[in-house]
Order: structure tokens, then C-alpha cells, then sequence
């Protein structure tokens, strides 16, 4: 969810994105494949129904609604003028000029947003997110909207994040080592 404007950086003091309601329905759908199972084959096959009955399965619903309404919604991130708060299981904040780069990510055909830091540590993003199940049409946007403020707010003593580095791509003549790391 956007708590406000798509459109840039020069009019909002603060832009935050959110999980959406279906982003944290979707992890519970196979909760609810497996409980209905359950409820019609032992319904079905000996008449009777599982332990708890009616009752012990609206409770365990009631229970996986209030979940699914209140813990995963925290996660996302706040845009500020001095940094970006990442709100995880512990709320960050890392100022912009100690972000060396923000990118996207895929993993299993999710896409996520990264912040790469000075210090060497990647910060995930949990929200926003887009993929199979939870799509987010908005989720190009929301990047360039973060990207932006990055490149607005990181200031001037920035520095680019370093090329990861490479192994020599020309065969070891045969008196150097070949598994010795290159000098």
C-alpha cells in the first residue's frame, strides 16, 4: 500500500510502501488448502469432523486472520529526507550517504529491492515486493521512487559500491598453482 504520492521526491516530507492485504494473505493460502482438506475428507469418510469440530476451526481462522492483519503489516519502508527506515522484525534506519547502491533482486521469481551499505551489508526489503501470487503492478514505480530519493538525499562524500572481484580467465602455466587465489 502507498501511504502517499508515486510522483517524486519534490513534494512529500516522507513516502512509505507497505505489504499489501494480498501479500500478506498469499504465505496462509496453504493453511487453507490443508484445513479444507482435512475438514471434508474426515466429514466425507467417517461422518465425522475433526478434533475441535466447527468451533476449533472458526477459532483457528479467527486466530490466522488476526495474524495475517497485524505482524506482517509493520514491514516495509519509510522514505525520509536524512534516511531510509526499513521496518522488519526491528525497525532500521540508515541514513542515505550510507547507501552505496539500490537495486532489485530476484529470488525463486520474487522480486525484492536491496540496499547495498558502506559496511558491506545487503538490506533485503520485504516490502515492496512483487511475484508469482502477490504482484505488485506498482512495484517499478515504488523502485524509481526509492531510487530517486537515494540519489537525491545520499550527498556528496558517496561512494560507488566496488566491483565484485574476478578470477583470471587465462589457464596457470604449469609451475603456478592452479587453486591459489590470483595475486
Amino acid at each position: 500500500m502507498v501511504e502517499s504520492s508515486l510522483s517524486g521526491v519534490a513534494s512529500p516530507a516522507e513516502v512509505r510502501y507497505r505489504m499489501t492485504m494480498w501479500q500478506r494473505t498469499v504465505p496462509f493460502l496453504p493453511a487453507v488448502v490443508v484445513t479444507a482438506a482435512v475438514f471434508t475428507t474426515s466429514a466425507a469418510g467417517a461422518g465425522t469432523t475433526p478434533p475441535g469440530g466447527l468451533p476449533g476451526l472458526a477459532a483457528f481462522w479467527i486466530v490466522l486472520l488476526i495474524l495475517t492483519a497485524l505482524f506482517p503489516h509493520r514491514f516495509g519502508i519509510t522514505l525520509t529526507p536524512s534516511s531510509a527506515v526499513v521496518h522488519n522484525l526491528r525497525r532500521r534506519t540508515i541514513p542515505w550517504s550510507e547507501i552505496r547502491a539500490v537495486q532489485t533482486e530476484s529470488i525463486l521469481g520474487t522480486m525484492t529491492i536491496v540496499l547495498y551499505e558502506a559496511n558491506g551489508r545487503r538490506t533485503r526489503l520485504r516490502a515492496p515486493s512483487t511475484g508469482f501470487l502477490a504482484w505488485d503492478h506498482h512495484f517499478e514505480e515504488k523502485f524509481h521512487v526509492i531510487g530517486t530519493w537515494w540519489l537525491t538525499y545520499r550527498g556528496p562524500d558517496w561512494n560507488p559500491v566496488p566491483p565484485p572481484p574476478t578470477w583470471p580467465t587465462t589457464p596457470p602455466t604449469p609451475d603456478e598453482n592452479p587453486f591459489a587465489p590470483p595475486a
